[in-house]
């Protein structure tokens, strides 16, 4: 992939977040339309298709594979908007019409395109377990004056911002968000050197530290293509 079309992607990916958050939607649905979004362009040239088109509907059909009840009319709305932020909102019209067209046939040719293999699973409930072990381990103070669960968050959500989540197993994303934020706090886990195994190979038995580091590398190169990126 050249350095143009990551940059491509990655503003698709903004465009698709932005978009979500303002429909209210839930971080998973968001995950599933990113995810559906990277698996499309693993197969297919950018160069043939409006990445834009395709984000949108990615996010159309997110929203029904995870059962989120959300009115197609408000997600064309919103991401239109969100794509023209100097334009009038849209107003039912030809416009409207053309666009919901598009969206409804893109999504038919989509779920083709994936063999309707659209159901994912994603790293987010396996940090969620992970974070409640290590808020058991760390002294009580540390987790409550230290946004450790926030910043874990924030970085598996940025995650999507690359095709990172195709290329490693969900729960050493979620191991690795989590190693990561505890590198950013300056924290480590309590009797490391006395146990037997390190804390990130109690979650997941087959994840070393090279990996862990490799998926961290990844994640520091998609910061280093948001700074590439216009707003």
């Amino acid at each position: 992939m050249s350095e143009s079309e990551t940059r491509v992607h990655f503003r698709v990916m903004r465009y698709i977040r932005e978009a979500g958050l303002k429909l209210h939607l839930e971080n998973v649905p968001i995950a599933t339309a990113s995810t559906i979004y990277h698996r499309f362009f693993r197969e297919y040239q950018l160069k043939d298709y409006d990445p834009f088109l395709i984000g949108v509907t990615c996010l159309s059909l997110a929203c029904k594979i995870e059962e989120q009840n959300v009115r197609l009319r408000d997600i064309i709305n919103v991401c239109y908007r969100t794509l023209h932020k100097n334009k009038a909102p849209l107003e039912i019209g030809d416009t409207f019409w053309q666009l919901r067209e598009s969206v409804t046939q893109c999504e038919l040719y989509l779920l083709r395109a994936l063999k309707f293999k659209v159901v994912f699973d994603h790293p987010h409930k396996y940090l969620c377990h992970y974070l409640k072990a290590v808020s058991d381990w760390l002294e009580p103070r540390h987790w409550e004056e230290v946004p450790l669960g926030r910043t874990a968050w924030a970085l598996l959500c940025d995650c999507y911002h690359s095709d990172l989540v195709l290329e490693h197993k969900a729960q050493h994303l979620a191991v690795s968000v989590l190693y990561l934020a505890l590198q950013c706090h300056g924290l480590e886990v309590p009797l490391q050197r006395q146990a037997a195994l390190r804390w990130y190979q109690v979650f997941s038995r087959d994840v070393s530290l090279e990996i862990i580091q490799t998926i961290i590398t990844k994640i520091m190169a998609a910061y280093d293509v948001e700074n590439q990126v216009p707003r």
